[in-house]
């Protein structure tokens, strides 16, 4: 449905700008011309290269996003508030999602700022070159990754890859930083998880004994906890606590 809402306004908009075309074209309808030719110098071959490198990077941003960034906590964090409320799909993971993103925009503005300072906008002046802004660019998110990151998670994967502890932390690759910053962030997440678990968990333990107690076997506990839950998280204003824990908890 939504797709063919779209199609109509389209389809009338070609065919107002139609005759326009043709008669900047002197009555000839314009073509649409792709063709591959040979590289015909350096210049040409530097330009496909860049292509391919950008289709790539378009192509991991969605990974790059989650594994470096503030993301995963976030995510995991609200899932977790989710089902121990026990409203099923609610809410549902597109807003979950969406306010995860914006969340992750907000705690990472600092470091997107010092890349497009430091890194992007010098490349697009032609000030560095391509691999010193990518140099600088990961030097920022590394040491955004560090800041959160446990030693001891990062430690692992230095003894994984069978790396010489380094002199500092700046000389660590990111292939041993991204997945210690995760596992970090995972067992931080869960953390939040239990205790965020835990005063809802005793709303549902009081109910069902209250049942057993009265014999009401075949009645679902959730079916009565579940408004008390609710209850309970409005009243302590619970979104507000839970995302001022979970942004303030970044350094």
């Amino acid at each position: 449905m939504y797709k063919s809402r779209l199609f109509l306004p389209l389809f009338l908009l070609v065919l107002l700008l139609l005759p326009q075309l043709v008669q900047a074209q002197g009555g000839a309808l314009p073509k649409l011309v792709l063709s591959v030719e040979n590289a015909s110098g350096e210049q040409d071959y530097v330009l496909i290269l860049q292509i391919l490198f950008l289709m790539t990077i378009l192509t991991l941003a969605p990974a790059i996003l989650i594994m470096m960034t503030s993301f995963t906590r976030i995510i995991v964090v609200l899932h977790f508030i989710r089902q121990a409320l026990g409203t099923q799909q609610l809410p549902p993971n597109q807003l979950l999602i969406g306010l995860s993103l914006f969340l992750t925009f907000y705690i990472m503005q600092p470091t997107f700022e010092q890349v497009n300072d430091e890194a992007l906008q010098p490349f697009l002046a032609k000030e560095i070159t391509q691999q010193e802004a990518l140099t600088k660019a990961g030097d920022y998110f590394k040491g955004f990754m560090l800041r959160q990151a446990r030693d001891k998670d990062v430690a692992l994967f230095v003894r994984l890859a069978n790396l010489q502890p380094p002199a500092n932390d700046s000389e660590l690759p990111l292939t041993v930083v991204i997945p210690g910053f995760v596992i970090s962030e995972l067992r931080i997440a869960f953390q939040i998880g239990f205790l965020v678990y835990l005063p809802l968990l005793i709303i549902d333990m009081v109910v069902a004994s209250i049942l057993m107690s009265m014999g009401m076997l075949m009645l679902p506990p959730i079916m009565i906890s579940l408004p008390f839950k609710i209850l309970l998280f409005v009243l302590v204003d619970g979104w507000n606590l839970l995302i001022y824990s979970v942004v303030a908890g970044f350094n």
